[in-house]
């Protein structure tokens, strides 16, 4: 049982017993509160990503109920998100919509596969100015994209590189359309007063609530949702598997994209919790949540959905209206389904200048500019990953920026591993250690891995006259990995050719066990494999003449 522990959904373990009445009220009022935040921006989402709005609230439903109920996280909610904007823009343009489906169910079976492989905890080694660098690079590309329903630009088919992107509204700013603009200026300043003087209320519902009341009433003729893609239909479709023929001459793309995808909603969902858990205390379950995430977005496309992940700023205010269980999240879809099933009608009425406005908003959030500026005073490598991160997202696709960015933070992780394990020259004092003329003593400190498994080399390279003792010290040695190995048994051969004995000492018990699963034990000779210099040097005398003290080097 404890083996399955951490695939056990939170949900499970707070309302299988310790769920009372109190947690109850606590749970629907905080879900009540953000199922109606989530209303403006699941729609908002979508159209943004290129969708038709009922498949931002589709999303929400489905997705955001399966989060909650089969996550690892106490309070996390799940939905359409910002940083999907992009990525799922760009695969329907491509792919179209069923490419986009067929995308995210292998993004699904891959955030399972993950989560099955217990690699939930390696999001901690996702560098943060690469996702500073992405997370900003996004923001900027979704402020990008709502300049043309802001203003009301005349646009056929907006194109999805951001160049050409501001190219075609340098082109298509005469027609701007005046009534649509003062909506989506006026809906931005509603928003700041709202934030700046009532920061309690939710400044997105009520935003979109006053511009809709306003169009309403006054009957002003600015594109809504209704006019440019239909009322929202009041109920939820039925469940069906996308078609496979329309990708099936483009597989490898979808497989990609499908990798971009679960990777970008790993980090997201993952990121959520680590958020969560430091606002309301406890302990997230990050396989089962990418479990959860994964059997999530499959569901959220049989019922006609886009990607869902962790929802950052909804999840900060569940926690903020009093959540105390997954509870909460489930209430947060169940009052989204009965808007769609009851108020139809009036969110199909929604100027999407208004929702703009929102986007804009949420953009400007999520950049964190003030972290990037200071993330360009951190050191070189730190800056080339966010850089890299951020023009790739901007200027070439995400998923080459998530690539790209990983590699290079590889690179940089080696390089200064690299440099660690150089080491400064001992301070032991071996001078006093009577040891013999034609012995060298040098020590490792740091990891022994591919970073630095040229150092042998350079050492044996450095001798004018192969040593007829070489002592290797491994006593700071931390992790050897199979590039380390690998070098430790060139370099034994070099030392055989050189008719030099290797001593090893200082040797951990853990790095002993890899070394003989490796055979070099074996190679090397368990005579010859010390615990502590003291032995390696008693082994030389025993085996040599005319004692003279040598110095001690470092590698």
């Amino acid at each position: 049982m404890n083996l399955l522990h951490e695939f056990i959904p939170k949900s499970y373990h707070f309302l299988r017993s310790t769920y009372t009445w109190d947690f109850f009220k606590k749970d629907l009022v905080a879900g009540i509160t953000v199922g109606i935040i989530s209303l403006p921006l699941a729609m908002a989402f979508a159209i943004a990503s290129g969708v038709t709005p009922d498949r931002g609230l589709f999303t929400a439903i489905v997705a955001g109920f399966l989060i909650s109920a089969l996550g690892g996280s106490r309070v996390q909610i799940g939905g359409p998100t910002g940083a999907f904007v992009v990525i799922v823009y760009g695969v329907v343009q491509r792919t179209g919509y069923e490419g986009l489906a067929v995308s995210t169910l292998v993004a699904a079976a891959i955030l399972v596969f993950l989560g099955l492989l217990r690699l939930g905890s390696w999001i901690r080694y996702v560098p943060y100015p690469l996702t500073t660098g992405f997370t900003t690079g996004l923001a900027l590309i979704i402020f990008s994209s709502q300049v043309k329903d802001f203003f009301g630009l005349q646009i056929k088919t907006l194109p999805v590189h951001f160049i050409e992107k501001w190219h075609a509204y340098f082109n298509a700013f005469p027609t701007l359309h005046p009534l649509t603009m003062l909506f989506g200026v006026s809906t931005l300043a509603f928003i700041l007063v709202v934030r700046r003087f009532a920061p309690k209320l939710p400044w997105g519902i009520a935003a979109i609530a006053f511009s809709t009341l306003v169009c309403w009433i006054f009957q002003i003729p600015v594109e809504t949702i209704q006019s440019k893609f239909g009322q929202i239909p009041s109920k939820l479709p039925m469940p069906q598997l996308p078609s496979l023929v329309v990708v099936s001459g483009n597989w490898y793309e979808i497989i990609m994209n499908g990798v971009a995808i679960a990777f970008l909603g790993a980090i997201e969902s993952l990121l959520c919790c680590v958020i969560a858990d430091g606002m309301m205390g406890g302990r997230h379950r990050s396989n089962c949540e990418l479990i959860g995430q994964g059997i999530a977005n499959c569901a959220s496309i049989l019922f006609g959905g886009i990607p869902a992940t962790g929802a950052i700023a909804r999840t900060a205010a569940n926690i903020k209206m009093g959540a105390q269980t997954p509870m909460a999240g489930m209430i947060h879809a169940a009052t989204l389904l009965g808007i769609i099933l009851f108020l139809a009608p009036i969110v199909s009425q929604i100027p999407l200048a208004s929702l703009a406005a929102v986007l804009m908003v949420i953009a400007w959030n999520m950049s964190e500019i003030h972290h990037f500026l200071h993330l360009l005073k951190a050191p070189i490598g730190d800056v080339l990953i966010l850089l890299t991160a951020f023009l790739l997202t901007v200027f070439v696709d995400i998923t080459l920026a998530i690539t790209l960015g990983m590699t290079l933070a590889a690179f940089v992780f080696m390089q200064r591993m690299g440099n660690y394990s150089k080491a400064v020259k001992s301070e032991e004092a071996l001078s006093k250690k009577e040891i013999l003329e034609g012995v060298e003593v040098y020590e490792i400190q740091g990891p022994f891995f591919f970073g630095a498994a040229g150092l042998l080399k350079d050492v044996s390279a450095s001798f004018p006259i192969p040593p007829r003792v070489f002592i290797l010290r491994m006593h700071h040695v931390s992790v050897i990995d199979a590039t380390g190995m690998h070098a430790l048994r060139e370099f034994h051969q070099m030392c055989q050719k050189g008719g030099t004995l290797l001593l090893l000492s200082g040797v951990h018990a853990q790095s002993h066990e890899h070394l003989k699963a490796f055979g070099l034990v074996n190679l090397i000779g368990e005579s010859k494999i010390f615990a502590h210099i003291d032995e390696a040097i008693t082994y030389t005398r025993s085996t040599s003449k005319a004692p003279k003290k040598i110095e001690l080097k470092s590698l």
